[in-house]
């Protein structure tokens, strides 16, 4: 009977200014990417060294190990935490002889298999054509450096290298195209619902967006312990209080999101953009959960994102109480979490609350203080709008 599971080995270099625990969490988050793609990690492997091998990314030796361990194991993919060069790749996999992805290879496969929309499906494939076209340039540079540069002029492997360049140049343009003409139907969709407030949910991937979504719009969406479960914006009409207003759920961040990812999904991310208040959700349980702000926050300044209101959300707080009375301090009490709560509420300029999706704590506390905002953006922005407050 043959093997059904795909698993992999993932590997990543420990620089020297990074600790064990940041490292060990970085490797934690390719293995939950590779569960998310349908891939089982059997192993992890790291090195330390201040930079990556040029020609083999790790040191020969450790990739070598790496090699005798798949083939014992019967491991088929070896996955690295890092972009590599097409050189790298190509030398890597003669050695280890299965396949190798780096973490934005396994970043796109997961967003081609998330994507539903004929939307979501094209940004998605124009992200990885713009993805492979430099690094068939990379390559062809590599190849005629071999072959001793100009006396490869015209040969069999230059002309198919640059048919392929021709074709994915005209399927970008293709897709593109496509896109700003969804684009302009999205823009008038939104300019239709323009004399409404708008909310928009954003944050690092899994943290419990759309369970809040749900809690709030009391819509059905998926909410998956998955990364990227969401990749579509979704936008609801709310009406609390007799006062509407459209709340909208965004795809989730992550660090080292492939630029032409976050390049191709503006068009999603508009929602966001001309949100009126940002609700920036954290979960609060992660040990590297400030990493993550920073990264969402990084991101947001890149696509030009900026809110009259932001609310900091630190969800999951039920999780982070078990997970301190678990693993630091069986005597921790939750009247303890209010003294953590107000050191981490002073770090952060804007509006902080602490919630949990999952036992509904606290929600009500985060509706009130939405329709406040909401109410006050309407007399500020549409005075005319008397009816609403």
């Amino acid at each position: 009977m043959g093997k059904v599971t795909n698993t992999a080995i993932i590997a990543a270099i420990k620089r020297s200014k990074e600790s064990d625990v940041i490292v060990l969490d970085y490797l934690e988050e390719l293995a939950f990417l590779a569960k998310t793609a349908g891939i089982e990690t059997k192993k992890m492997v790291v090195q330390a060294m201040d930079r990556p091998n040029a020609k083999h990314f790790l040191g020969k030796g450790k990739l070598e190990s790496v090699a005798e361990y798949a083939k014992s194991n019967d491991i088929d993919h070896l996955i690295f935490d890092d972009e590599l060069s097409p050189s790298q790749l190509s030398n890597i996999e003669k050695v280890v002889k299965i396949k190798v992805l780096d973490r934005s290879d396994l970043i796109l496969l997961i967003f081609k298999m998330r994507a539903k929309t004929a939307q979501a499906k094209l940004q998605v494939e124009l992200a990885q054509m713009q993805y492979t076209l430099p690094r068939l340039k990379r390559m062809w540079t590599h190849l005629e450096r071999q072959r001793g540069g100009t006396s490869t002029r015209g040969g069999a492997g230059e002309k198919e290298i640059e048919t392929d360049r021709r074709n994915i140049r005209k399927r970008i343009g293709q897709h593109k195209q496509k896109l700003e003409a969804l684009d302009s139907q999205s823009q008038l969709r939104r300019k239709k619902r323009s004399d409404y407030i708008r909310v928009a949910l954003v944050g690092y991937t899994n943290v419990g967006k759309t369970t809040i979504m749900n809690l709030l719009s009391k819509s059905e969406q998926v909410a998956a312990d998955k990364l990227f479960a969401t990749l579509d914006t979704t936008v609801r009409k709310m009406v609390l209080d007799r006062t509407p207003f459209l709340l909208s759920d965004t795809v989730g961040f992550i660090r080292k999101l492939p630029h032409h990812l976050i390049e191709s999904f503006k068009t999603t991310l508009a929602e966001a953009k001309e949100a009126d208040i940002l609700i920036h959700v954290v979960d609060c349980s992660h040990e590297q959960f400030e990493e993550q702000i920073k990264v969402v926050k990084g991101t947001l300044k890149e696509l030009g994102v900026q809110a009259a209101r932001n609310i900091l959300v630190f969800n999951k707080i039920d999780a982070y109480y078990s997970k301190q009375r678990k693993e630091f301090d069986p005597f921790f009490e939750k009247k303890q979490l209010e003294e953590v709560f107000s050191q981490w509420s002073k770090q952060y300029e804007e509006k902080v609350m602490f919630i949990s999706a999952t036992e509904k704590e606290n929600i009500n506390k985060l509706r009130e203080y939405l329709l406040k905002w909401v109410k006050e953006l309407y007399q500020i922005k549409y005075p005319y709008k008397t009816d609403f407050f």
